[in-house]
């Protein structure tokens, strides 16, 4: 087996093994040389080539995503590195772990004028839960290079080598800044970069390792709650009447089923779920803005919750957080192992451990349910919002709104459906979703910029089918995520055609004025029909309701290539059918 013959490269390559991360991505360049030799070189690490680093690192995203395991990128130096911040945004917001092996000029390189070079040092500094700057390795420290290197390293080099010990000090440090940010990935659950300066000749390979580095081992620390605080919760809860579950996104069967079970029998409890939650139960509270949004300020006062538990990632539903912000719970509990948002301004107490570990210590806790008619007033309101609802969309005319009916509910049992943001992640909201299909979207950040990526990513690493519903801006500024080997063959896009960004229609703002179509709508009459032709995609498409049924029928079944179908709508209906089933299901 053949390894780079640079130490430091050799070192990185050993301990993400020690960590078991498998998955690299890997975008050409000649810095990153060392590390692209040794990844692809060992048979430990499945490897991606992806040119486009800002796909390649959604890519990653969606693998972490579905894995819940660290995936790596490695790049050159330069702006390469700067491409990957969209996705590290959205991975530290989202809490999904991405490590960062970015190759770099040495220090003395760097400043001087030389091309693909920039200050790489804590790029991301604002969003990441740790930066390893490493160090030169002393072999490239000291080489004899005339033209780079300063003379009075080169003078000194015996010296500190036989005094100082500087080799083996820079190792040791080295190691110790490397496993501090792989630990953190897994632990913490984010992103992390580790910035390594390399020196020419960066090609030279070697029959056998030369550093054998130590992986430090991972803290686990039990985390629970100070029994006063335990305690207090349980009589606060005890005490109130009215307590509302609010779930974020969520990762599939993160909660035992039977902790739901429990939930769903108290009378005083009212759980609302948002498509990305991926909790089930008949009595829970899904499709929250049709219960939300036609209400009056009784309706809001008799809805307004004593005590709101949350947990899970961010929440989309813009009107169940202006409801909770004016009309505040006495107490916000929020449970996470790491992080808690005051995002209703009143957050009281952080439980820092898993959701399913608190409700499997607190639930047998419970002593008895209040007597309460808080759940069953608000189930009449949602059936009668259901009912509702299914009377609306028998009379609407063929616009998104009838296309999400269509397409959600023909969505293969146990199957995956990736959402992209902005008007689908909401259209999808007022749908209840087929309980054997997961979900996700990138809520991190809630950008239009990186879904399709995310989506091929995980559907890389996933059994189950993946299907991608997006809006054609999403999909058009993110259409280089094609451009990729890995795509498996039953692999589904379902772009939904508007021609612009349908969502700005529906926002408060002037339609008619000028600047509207242009600059917020940005209409347009692209097509995905030639993309499809260039990168192996099969394509169809639909117009009316009757061709999108026909097409349902076959676009899930088998085939030598992946498919997108490209459903297109009438830009100018569009908000006028959603902003009147709001008023009609009052």
């Amino acid at each position: 087996m053949l390894y780079p013959k640079n130490p430091l490269a050799q070192t990185l390559i050993q301990l993400c093994k020690a960590k078991n991360i498998e998955h690299i991505i890997i975008s050409p360049g000649s810095r990153n040389a060392p590390l692209t030799i040794g990844f692809s070189n060992d048979d430990f690490f499945t490897c991606y080539s992806i040119v486009d680093e800002r796909c390649a690192a959604f890519f990653a995203m969606g693998i972490a995503q579905q894995l819940q395991k660290p995936t790596a990128l490695v790049c050159t130096s330069g702006s390469a590195l700067l491409n990957y911040y969209p996705a590290i945004a959205e991975a530290y917001y989202s809490q999904i772990p991405l490590v960062v092996l970015s190759a770099d000029r040495p220090k003395h390189l760097i400043g001087i004028g030389d091309g693909q070079t920039i200050n790489q040092k804590d790029v991301f500094k604002n969003h990441i839960l740790y930066s390893a700057n490493l160090k030169l390795n002393i072999d490239d420290t000291f080489k004899n290079n005339d033209d780079d290197e300063p003379a009075i390293i080169k003078s000194l080099e015996n010296k500190l080598e036989r005094f100082l010990g500087i080799k083996q000090e820079l190792q040791q440090e080295n190691e110790s800044e490397i496993n501090k940010a792989l630990n953190k990935a897994i632990q913490k659950r984010g992103p992390v970069h580790i910035n390594i300066p390399f020196d020419e000749p960066l090609y030279e390979l070697v029959d056998n390792l030369t550093v054998k580095p130590k992986s430090s081992l991972l803290e686990n620390k039990p985390i629970k709650i100070d029994d006063y605080i335990f305690n207090e919760c349980l009589e606060e809860w005890n005490q109130a009447s009215k307590k509302m579950i609010l779930v974020g996104v969520n990762h599939p069967d993160d909660i035992d089923q039977k902790w739901l079970n429990e939930l769903a029998k108290d009378n005083s409890l009212i759980v609302f779920t948002e498509t990305t939650s991926n909790l089930h139960h008949e009595s829970f509270f899904p499709s929250i803005d049709k219960i939300i949004a036609p209400l009056d300020d009784d309706d809001f006062t008799a809805l307004q919750p004593d005590i709101l538990v949350t947990f899970g990632g961010l929440i989309v539903s813009k009107k169940v957080k202006a409801f909770l912000r004016k009309y505040k719970p006495k107490q916000h509990w929020h449970i996470d192992e790491h992080t808690a948002n005051d995002t209703f301004f009143c957050l009281e107490k952080h439980l820092q451990m898993h959701p399913n570990t608190f409700f499997e210590n607190f639930l047998p806790e419970i002593t008895h349910f209040v007597k309460s008619d808080y759940k069953p007033y608000w189930e009449s309101i949602k059936r009668t919002r259901t009912e509702k609802h299914v009377e609306y969309l028998k009379q609407i005319p063929f616009s998104d709104l009838k296309i999400f009916e269509n397409v959600l509910h023909s969505l293969p049992n146990d199957s995956a459906l990736q959402l992209g943001n902005s008007s689908t992640v909401r259209y999808a909201q007022l749908f209840d979703l087929n309980k054997t299909v997961q979900v996700f979207c990138n809520r991190g950040t809630s950008g239009i910029d990186g879904s399709t990526s995310t989506a091929i990513g995980f559907s890389v690493v996933s059994e189950k089918q993946t299907t991608l519903i997006t809006g054609d801006l999403s999909f058009f500024y993110d259409s280089n995520a094609l451009w990729n080997n890995y795509i498996p063959n039953d692999f589904r896009i379902i772009v939904i055609n508007n021609q612009g960004g349908g969502i700005f229609r529906i926002l408060p703002g002037n339609k008619n004025a000028d600047y509207f179509d242009t600059y917020f709508e940005t209409s347009h009459n692209l097509t995905a029909k030639h993309l499809c032709k260039m990168y192996g995609f099969e394509y169809d498409s639909a117009s009316t309701e009757k061709q999108l049924k026909l097409q349902l029928k076959t676009f899930f079944q088998a085939s030598e290539a992946p498919k997108l179908l490209e459903v297109f709508t009438p830009r100018t209906v569009n908000d006028e059918v959603l902003l009147e089933y709001f008023n009609f299901i009052k």
